[in-house]
């Protein structure tokens, strides 16, 4: 109807949001804070660490390219893992080259007439990265495939995942979603955008893990710190790609192998795993590529050495 009156809004809703949020049938949920502010950290020697996001013209890291890119870093305790403000951002489009297919569009909402002519500025995306020690990206396996090729700098960078340096499942969360993530914290926001996705992630990665009480980001960065495997099963059965994929190994085109990462912990039983269940018992050896954070989810493969089942 025209003219009619705006609905009701408290004088102070945070009070009523505050009362809600006791009850125990409801659960409330905030909008992001966009500013990324937080109190100073109590450490005098902080280290730094950047989230990072692109949004791409498709999924294929050989064909495909990027064409936004966002980086947000912080302030950490280097001790407790407790995260501290933001102290840079970078945000930027690239042109491709090429349109921008709409399935694409339809994801990210970024057209060709937002990319057209524009160019990523390498020196200050160089300064934004000075004295990070970790790069971290939801999906990690993804976005850093895209950025080595467009930018060498990421090569020689340590990097982490929030989705796969944080056992989500063991403290009940089982989608690893970075909306549903953000539900579970407390907040929402619109999505789907490098910039905003990456204070999102900062967002929960400063929210306690479980009924541990330290961060979600002390979680990461404690694996990210460790060496991790890639298990390569090789020349496995054609008829046992399925119960490969059922135990979260992915297909290599290049190598046309599955593999799976794990760490170190979890050889002996996967090892098993794989002489049981994939190779019928038999004796077989197979390859494993031992990595770091500056070799972890790029397309480079570690120090490789054989096992044998």
């Amino acid at each position: 109807m025209e003219n009619s009156p705006p609905p009701y809004l408290p004088e102070n809703p945070e009070s009523l949001a505050t009362a809600l949020a006791q009850h125990p049938d409801y659960r409330v949920l905030r909008r992001l804070d966009v500013t990324g502010q937080r109190p100073p950290l109590a450490t005098t020697q902080p280290g730094r660490a950047a989230v990072i996001d692109t949004e791409t013209t498709g999924t294929d890291f050989a064909r495909d390219k990027v064409i936004e890119l966002a980086v947000v870093v912080f302030e950490y305790d280097r001790d407790t893992g407790e995260v501290g403000p933001v102290v840079g951002r970078y945000s930027a489009f690239e042109d491709p080259g090429f349109p921008i297919p709409p399935e694409s569009t339809a994801i990210h909402h970024i057209t060709d007439d937002m990319v057209r002519g524009q160019r990523f500025n390498e020196l200050a995306l160089q300064d934004c990265l000075r004295n990070v020690q970790l790069v971290i990206a939801h999906n990690a396996a993804f976005d850093r495939r895209f950025l080595e090729p467009r930018f060498p700098l990421f090569e020689t960078m340590a990097f982490g995942c929030s989705q796969y340096d944080i056992p989500w499942n063991d403290v009940g969360v089982n989608s690893h979603k970075l909306e549903y993530l953000a539900y579970r914290a407390g907040f929402f926001y619109e999505g789907h955008r490098a910039e905003i996705d990456c204070l999102a992630l900062l967002q929960v990665l400063a929210q306690p893990l479980g009924e541990t009480g330290a961060s979600a980001f002390k979680t990461l960065l404690g694996n990210a710190r460790q060496e991790s495997l890639r298990i390569w099963a090789n020349e496995s059965p054609f008829e046992t790609k399925d119960i490969l994929r059922a135990r979260g190994y992915r297909w290599d085109p290049q190598e046309r192998c599955w593999h799976k990462d794990l760490r170190a912990a979890g050889l002996p039983a996967e090892l098993n795993w794989l002489k049981n269940a994939v190779y019928g018992g038999r004796e077989k050896t197979v390859n494993l590529d031992v990595q770091d954070a500056r070799g972890r989810y790029s397309i480079r493969n570690g120090r490789r050495q054989r096992e044998k089942l």
